[in-house]
């Protein structure tokens, strides 16, 4: 899995590729994430739209990153999840817990509010 990440209008701007399966990436964007939580950072953007596949460690990065953020009064929303991810995440009931939406806009919109 690759990512890049981008902090833009108080907002951690993280996008995935590849297939998420928590390996040492996994590692790097937690160690990422807690330096812009401990910086003050409390929003969370993570754009799904090339993630391939996602295996129960990857559904536990971002039950980790929803956790961390949610614990400092942030919040995460993802964006775009392929057909695949929808299924996975409807499936374990995990898209009761995340927002998710189809575009950075409307992600961005959401955690204004």
């Amino acid at each position: 899995m690759e990512f890049s990440n981008k902090s833009q209008d108080g907002i951690l701007l993280i996008e995935l590729k590849g297939d998420l399966i928590g390996e040492n990436s996994g590692i790097e964007m937690m160690d990422i994430v807690n330096d812009k939580i401990n910086s003050g950072l409390r929003l969370c953007t993570i754009d799904l739209s090339q993630v391939r596949y996602m295996n129960s460690s990857g559904i536990g990065v971002l039950i980790t990153m929803l956790t961390k953020f949610r614990n400092k009064g942030g919040e995460v929303v993802l964006i775009n999840p392929s057909e695949q991810i929808r299924k996975l995440l409807l499936i374990t009931k995990l898209n009761s817990i995340f927002t998710i939406v189809e575009t950075e806009e409307q992600a961005k919109e959401h955690l204004k509010k």
